[in-house]
């Protein structure tokens, strides 16, 4: 089934089930752009999104820069500190290094799946650190050395060099594919549109009456709304307009929703994200809680989606080179990287209408350990990347065809 059609089924679901006749939904039309503003001045704000963003951008780009990263840096850019706890100065912007924000804090951090799940939030935050420091112990010393079974080091991928672990892996694939999942999609999909953190203490109250955040142009409510908004858009050029340049404007989330939207059989998938962003803060703006809280069912379906896709086309790429008389292993180890960090980011989707994600972290565990059995990617075999394929794609409403084009 076509993506939008099938997310336009649950929308009309959700429109149904819907009770309220105080505000109906065709009272509020859907903005063309997304500008709210108050008295004249903007209401519009999520600077902490875009700081992480840019941090997370950082970190990978360090992550392969053999002359000058260390541990130590690789760590600070990641907590935003020494491990001391002291202030650190690890980015090349002078404004991230002010910064108070840091990546580490909101990884596995939404209030719905970890605020009663600390020591899962505990161990998601230590393995981004363990892909952190086995890139420098690992993969730094070995950077003139051939790859091999058990043997991290260097391989071809065209004209290209990659770097891999003794399994095949590039750890800095596995942190920036994993960081979609595990900072943006949670923050999205399971914390800022999530009714417990909208309507947190007195946010409905303060909202209705119009009572802004102290010295600030926007309510509670509507400034959560925007911080999920800036997950996805927050480094884009045009925030007003964003799909503008869908896909150009960072290599997380907003990249990956242009690669989907690319696809002719996802096509009109970025801007019902974007409509769903924009309905959903006009809906706060009218006190209209019930058309809002559609708007996010429709964002964890959608959102959630371009998880799926990419999982499954990146283990479908690396599949087709592995199925080839001679393989070349650095084209499918690159795709396979990226598909183990789209993988690990299935247990932050949200199925709509639950408090479940797609695939729980016992299910992701359990996909990532026969992508490590034995040698890793050296020993996986064609049909355990088709199982996994299967088993993601019945999960959502596309097929390993349309996903893999």
């Amino acid at each position: 089934m076509n993506l939008s059609k099938s997310l336009l089924i649950i929308a009309a679901f959700i429109f149904t089930i819907s009770c309220d006749t105080n505000n109906t939904n065709d009272e509020i039309a859907t903005p063309e752009t997304y500008e709210f503003t108050r008295n004249g001045e903007s209401t519009v704000s999520f600077s902490g999104q875009t700081t992480r963003i840019k941090m997370s951008g950082e970190l990978t780009s360090a992550m392969t820069d053999f002359d000058n990263t260390t541990k130590e840096l690789l760590l600070e850019m990641f907590r935003n500190q020494t491990e001391n706890g002291a202030d650190a100065n690890p980015f090349s912007e002078a404004e991230l290094n002010a910064a108070t924000k840091n990546i580490k804090s909101k990884v596995a951090a939404s209030t719905d799946f970890f605020s009663t799940n600390t020591a899962v939030s505990s161990e998601i935050k230590t393995q981004f650190e363990t892909w952190l420091t086995a890139q420098v112990d690992e993969v730094f010393p070995n950077e003139n050395i051939q790859a091999q079974p058990g043997v991290a080091g260097q391989i071809a991928d065209g004209s290209s060099t990659r770097y891999v672990s003794a399994k095949g892996f590039e750890y800095n694939q596995l942190v920036a594919k994993s960081l979609i999942g595990a900072l943006m999609t949670d923050q999205i999909l399971n914390n800022y549109v999530s009714t417990s953190v909208l309507d947190a203490g007195t946010n409905i109250e303060d909202n209705n009456n119009g009572i802004t955040a102290e010295g600030k142009t926007y309510t509670n409510m509507e400034h959560k709304w925007d911080e999920a908004f800036g997950y996805l858009y927050g480094n884009s050029s045009n925030t007003a307009n964003p799909n503008l340049t869908i896909g150009q404007d960072d290599s997380f989330l907003n990249k990956y929703l242009g690669r989907v939207e690319g696809d002719d059989d996802f096509a009109g998938i970025a801007q019902d994200i974007f409509d769903a962003f924009a309905l959903g803060r006009a809906a706060i703006v009218e006190g209209d809680y019930e058309l809002r809280d559609e708007q996010a069912e429709i964002l964890r379906a959608q959102i959630s989606a371009i998880i799926g896709v990419r999982a499954v086309y990146y283990l479908q790429s690396g599949k087709t080179v592995l199925e080839q008389a001679n393989p070349d292993f650095g084209t499918a180890f690159h795709d396979l990287s990226e598909a183990y960090g789209f993988v690990y980011s299935l247990q932050f989707t949200r199925q709509p209408g639950t408090g479940q994600p797609y695939f729980t972290k016992a299910e992701v565990d359990g996909f990532i350990s026969l992508l490590e059995a034995g040698n890793g990617l050296w020993d996986v075999t064609p049909q355990t990347l088709q199982d996994i394929s299967v088993d993601i794609a019945s999960k959502f409403n596309f097929t390993i065809e349309e996903a893999s084009n």
